[in-house]
């Protein structure tokens, strides 16, 4: 029989499921303002690093928003947004992350195209602090997989297309456990390397800078791809099978 591998869940991730458990039950309704940082810290008793962190990747589904010197308030949404709870991620196999980055070419290659073409220098200015980032984070894996979402995320922005954005929503949580074990894995491979990686989404970069259609497919299309066969190298060689 073959079994699927058990990760233990971090603190941020019971924090996040507990908090989307209150929007999905109608606990917590849109419009609603959420307790600050200090109290939710104090309401879970964990520390407030761990409160940020649920709060991003609530954020990166879609269903809170934080304004600046307001706090986190709860956004808008359509039922569909919240079917599958946040844990799903931890369970996904080789057949899943296969699935998923087929989605995410389809949407992706297409975003860095339509963001090459609409992009304004605020949206430069958003992929250029990911980047940065990145490049900081440099043996911190989960600083570097929260840039990488948030590179994705401002190239989905520049792209001006609300059903896009809510698209990239609606798969971040999945999307970002690929980034961790894509980092994780070439953290450790003798082939490949963080820089190439940090290189590959600056090549993506510089095609929107330059608002080149063509060259930001091509560049999307080599970093999925390369993502693609790290991550089969990772299964074939664990022994995985979906």
């Amino acid at each position: 029989m073959n079994y699927k591998k058990i990760k233990p869940k971090k603190i941020y991730e019971e924090v996040a499921e507990a908090i989307y458990e209150m929007i999905r039950t109608g606990q917590v309704k849109p419009g609603e303002k959420l307790d600050s940082v200090q109290q939710l810290a104090e309401n879970f008793q964990v520390g407030r690093s761990a409160i940020r962190e649920a709060l991003t990747s609530l954020r990166a589904m879609g269903l809170v928003e934080m304004k600046q010197g307001e706090g986190t308030f709860i956004k808008e949404f359509e039922s569909d947004q919240i079917t599958f709870p946040l844990s799903t991620a931890i369970l996904m196999n080789q057949e899943d992350i296969a699935q998923l980055l087929e989605v995410r070419k389809i949407i992706e290659i297409g975003t860095a195209a339509a963001a090459a073409k609409k992009r304004t220098s605020h949206h430069l200015a958003m992929m250029e602090d990911a980047l940065e980032e990145m490049r900081n984070a440099q043996g911190n894996e989960t600083l570097g997989e929260k840039a990488d979402l948030q590179f994705h995320f401002a190239l989905a922005d520049a792209a001006q297309n609300p059903l896009l954005l809510s698209l990239m929503n609606h798969v971040s949580g999945l999307m970002g456990e690929t980034m961790k074990e894509t980092r994780r894995v070439w953290l450790f491979s003798k082939q490949t390397t963080m820089e190439r990686l940090y290189d590959e989404h600056k090549d993506i970069f510089e095609a929107v800078k330059e608002q080149d259609e063509e060259k930001a497919r091509k560049f999307m299309l080599l970093h999925l791809e390369n993502v693609e066969a790290v991550l089969q190298k990772y299964f074939q060689s664990a022994n995985f099978t979906s």
